[in-house]
């Protein structure tokens, strides 16, 4: 073996072991990213200031927080989301609010089955998830979801 090959086998470890460690803190920061990008790329704050799930443009407005990049459709969402993050990021790390409530577990959810409610998003697997939330009544069930979630985040 060449010292060429010797170096791109050291290179290709190097980079494998960087890009599992990546996965490793997402997934231990409890936020769910679909393609590295929380919301599956719809903008956050969009949620807040235009009620409805826009999709945001990676390639001019993300940004990096806890470890996983958001997407913004316009400048004005990047800076507002960039100056309190904590206010426009979606409840239960991006995972389905019912399941947390109703299963304790994290589901994956559908960024454009949503609902704000007390300053707070909450998204949601299916629009029927979002249907039996409102129906069961969030207010109860926010509560049994917060509790899952703390059982969850605390378990390291």
């Amino acid at each position: 073996m060449n010292n060429f090959q010797s170096l791109l086998i050291k290179a290709t470890l190097i980079f494998s072991f960087a890009f599992v460690t990546i996965q490793i803190y997402a997934q231990e920061g409890h936020i769910y990213s679909s393609r590295g990008y929380a919301l599956s790329g719809y903008d956050a704050v969009a949620y807040f200031t235009q009620n409805k799930a826009v999709i945001g443009d990676k390639d001019k407005y993300s940004h990096k927080f806890e470890g996983v990049y958001y997407a913004f459709s316009s400048l004005e969402n990047y800076n507002l989301f960039k100056a309190n993050p904590k206010k426009y990021q979606p409840q239960y790390g991006g995972y389905c609010s019912y399941a947390m409530a109703t299963k304790g577990s994290k589901v994956s959810a559908d960024p454009e089955a949503f609902e704000v409610r007390d300053g707070k998003l909450h998204v949601f697997y299916r629009k029927q998830g979002l249907e039996n939330w409102k129906k069961e009544g969030p207010i109860k069930l926010r509560s049994q979801a917060d509790a899952n979630w703390r059982k969850i985040i605390y378990r390291r």
